[in-house]
């Protein structure tokens, strides 16, 4: 058991490295990720969220009750900033209809449960960012086919009902079981042992997502254009600096901060992906850039939660300097 814990702290340590990796794995043997869709997609995707609900308490959901304004504040920035670069983007770029039109949808989007993977992985606000994911998933049916109409008057009509049955069986049941077995056995020894392995298990599982979006679309990405990679790039760093702004004018906690960072950027382009393909067949454009930015914003948003990370070593390498230099004076 020890060993294994000790290989869950060394993934977790090294979180980027390990899914960029098998990103390049699948790029050039995507066999090696292709069973990653459908069922066992969705049960790999519930393994995270559960793990996630392992870190959850009452002292959790006290502190998310007594600041519901974050939630809207979140949402707000969720609806406002990413559509609004998207649009910025594509007219400063003067992108063609479609590349418009996919940027936009991504934009449009509500966060996906990789948001709150990301969350997870560099110490952010767990509850606050399953509860923004949940709060933003329930009005994308009607936010997101309102905005992309109004900013590129396209017409989209997405099925509430499904998103909600698909919220429901992948993020709310795992997590809420998750921290209902941490409330209630998180004093016993076996069940402390198995959540220190859950940061690892959470990370292979996300290196399986990843692989498997890049064993369908790993293609497109290095054939997508440098324009329209420029601007995916630059709309999601921009969501991240933006959202993180936004959480400090409203003096959230620094968990808060990078998780309405990583709210904010990374956005649910799978779901921008399948908007594509279902009302926009004939745009090959849209696609590509919904399924690009599905491939970047997973890479990015594990490189942005294993800087944060680092950041904190760094923070605490220099309070135990200053602490010793004080107990020497």
């Amino acid at each position: 058991m020890s060993f294994l814990i000790a290989l869950s702290r060394l993934l977790a340590k090294y979180t980027a490295l390990f899914i960029i990796a098998v990103a390049v794995l699948a790029y050039f043997v995507p066999q090696t990720c292709t069973f990653v869709k459908g069922t066992t997609q969705i049960v790999i995707l519930g393994i995270i969220m559960l793990s996630m609900g392992m870190t959850l308490d009452r002292q959790d959901y006290r502190i998310l009750a007594q600041r519901p304004f974050d939630i809207f504040v979140g949402a707000v920035a969720q609806f406002t900033i990413m559509p609004m670069i998207a649009i910025f983007l594509a007219k400063t770029f003067n992108l063609s209809d479609g590349l418009t039109l996919g940027l936009v949808l991504v934009g449009c989007c509500p966060g996906g449960v990789s948001s709150n993977i990301m969350s997870f992985l560099c110490k952010g606000d767990v509850a606050f960012s399953v509860g923004m994911t949940t709060v933003s998933t329930l009005i994308a049916p009607v936010a997101t086919p309102l905005l992309v109409n109004f900013l590129v008057g396209k017409t989209i009509d997405i099925d509430p009902f499904a998103m909600f049955q698909f919220m429901l069986i992948v993020t709310i049941i795992p997590v809420a079981v998750g921290s209902l077995l941490n409330i209630a056995f998180h004093k016993n020894k076996v069940f402390q042992d198995i959540r220190q392995l859950m940061p690892g298990v959470a990370v292979i599982a996300f290196a399986l997502i990843v692989g498997g979006v890049i064993a369908v679309h790993g293609s497109i990405f290095l054939t997508s254009g440098l324009v329209i990679f420029l601007c995916i790039f630059c709309h999601n760093a921009l969501g991240y600096v933006l959202g993180y702004l936004a959480a400090k004018v409203f003096c959230m906690s620094k968990a808060k901060k990078r998780t309405l960072a990583i709210e904010v950027g990374v956005q649910n382009a799978g779901l921008a992906t399948g908007l594509c393909g279902k009302f926009f067949p004939t745009s090959a454009e849209a696609a590509i850039a919904s399924a690009v930015s599905c491939v970047w914003h997973s890479i990015s948003g594990t490189v942005l939660a294993n800087i944060f990370l680092t950041l904190d070593k760094k923070a605490e390498g220099k309070e135990e300097v200053v602490k010793s230099q004080e107990a020497k004076a």
